[in-house]
């Protein structure tokens, strides 16, 4: 293990320019599968501890009877590592496109920051994906930072859950897509620090939309369904809104 980034994948254009929807699963289903030891580089390995480690503290922050005086002295050691990081860049870091990503937009994207699956984003439950013949299924466990009704997750994060799921089964048809619309239909309770199973599907294509349906059980209780339809862009569009984050992200920290 090192700190140097492993080669890049090829890019997912065919010979006349055209993205190739088989290079793009390919490329999909190896970035969905944890990375062999070999291929995991020092950093990525303490970026995830260290988000590992913030879970853990605000699982056990939402709901904690901890005496005031150790509340002062966590503070004030969060406070001291926080300052830690002012020394350092921050702020534009922006790794892959999510949706885009799904799809091959950007052969160097990574999730390892994606709120609802990236392994480094403390906010990431994480939700895990993998692709069974076509369909995708996730597992995830949501804590107590999640809870809406008592003892389940909120709605809220149920239907972001939906949203990144569906994201990442729409990418099964070769092309990137942004949500354009997204039903959820709660069905039942969906219980905390239960593990979860999100299946999505691929419906159809028409045009520049893409159809998608999932699904969310604890054990063999449904929780919750999904309608999704995504819009194809080009990827030229997706590098045209990356462009514009990081300019606002620039002017943000100029005036900071």
């Amino acid at each position: 293990m090192s700190d140097e980034q492993p080669g890049s994948p090829p890019g997912p254009e065919g010979a006349d320019g055209v993205p190739d929807p088989e290079v793009i699963r390919g490329m999909l289903y190896t970035r969905w599968q944890e990375p062999p030891p070999s291929m995991m580089t020092t950093r990525k390995v303490e970026m995830r501890r260290l988000a590992d480690s913030m879970r853990i503290i605000i699982e056990r922050l939402v709901a904690t009877d901890a005496p005031t005086e150790h509340l002062i002295q966590a503070a004030d050691e969060l406070a001291r590592v926080a300052l830690t990081f002012d020394e350092a860049r921050h702020g534009t870091r922006y790794e892959g496109f999510a949706e885009a990503a799904n799809a091959g937009g950007d052969v160097h994207a990574s999730f390892e920051h994606s709120p609802f699956i990236g392994r480094a984003n403390p906010l990431s439950p994480p939700i895990y994906l993998h692709d069974i013949d076509g369909v995708v299924h996730g597992r995830a466990i949501f804590g107590s930072a999640y809870e809406g009704p008592p003892g389940c997750v909120h709605g809220g994060y149920v239907a972001g859950a939906f949203d990144e799921l569906l994201g990442a089964t729409q990418s099964l048809s070769g092309a990137p897509g942004m949500t354009g619309t997204l039903t959820v239909r709660y069905r039942s309770p969906t219980p905390l620090h239960t593990e979860l199973h999100f299946v999505g599907r691929l419906v159809r294509v028409e045009g520049r939309k893409i159809f998608t349906e999932g699904q969310v059980f604890a054990g063999d209780r449904l929780c919750a369904e999904a309608d999704a339809v995504f819009i194809s862009i080009d990827f030229g569009r997706f590098a045209q809104l990356k462009a514009q984050r990081d300019e606002a992200e620039q002017a943000r920290l100029s005036h900071g």
